[in-house]
C-alpha cells in the first residue's frame, strides 16, 4: 500500500531512519494534518485519529472540513501548447477541459466517466 485512505482523505507513508519512525501527512488539502507511528498499524491508527480530530476541530470552529482533490485545478503550460490543445479540442468538437481530462485519464489509467 502506497497511501492510507480514510473517509475520502489520502495520507502519505514515509519513514525516518534517524527516528526509526513512520510518519505522513494528508494529501490534497491546504491545511496540515500529520501523523506518526512506530509500526504500520500505529501509523494507520494515528492517521484515522488525526482525521477525526480535524473533523471535531472544524465542528467546534463552525467551519466545513476541507475536501481533498475537489476535481478542479489550474494547469500552467506554454502559450503554444495551450493554442495547440485548444485548436485540437475545437477540431474534435469537445471542450478543452474534456480534452485535458481524457489525456489525464489515458496517462493514469482511469476509466472514462
Amino acid at each position: 500500500m502506497k497511501y492510507l485512505n480514510y473517509k475520502g482523505y489520502t495520507g502519505s507513508i514515509e519513514y525516518s531512519p534517524e527516528d526509526n519512525l513512520l510518519f505522513g501527512k494528508v494529501l490534497g488539502i491546504k491545511g496540515l494534518i500529520s501523523y506518526e507511528g512506530e509500526t504500520g498499524k500505529q501509523l494507520e491508527n494515528d492517521f484515522k485519529e488525526s482525521i477525526e480530530e480535524y473533523f471535531s476541530d472544524c465542528k467546534l470552529k463552525g467551519i466545513s472540513p476541507e475536501r481533498p482533490f475537489k476535481g478542479s485545478f489550474n494547469v500552467r503550460i506554454s502559450s503554444s501548447l495551450h493554442q495547440k490543445a485548444a485548436l485540437m479540442a475545437i477540431e474534435m468538437k469537445t471542450s478543452l477541459n474534456n480534452l485535458v481530462a481524457e489525456a489525464i485519464r489515458q496517462r493514469v489509467g482511469e476509466d472514462p466517466v
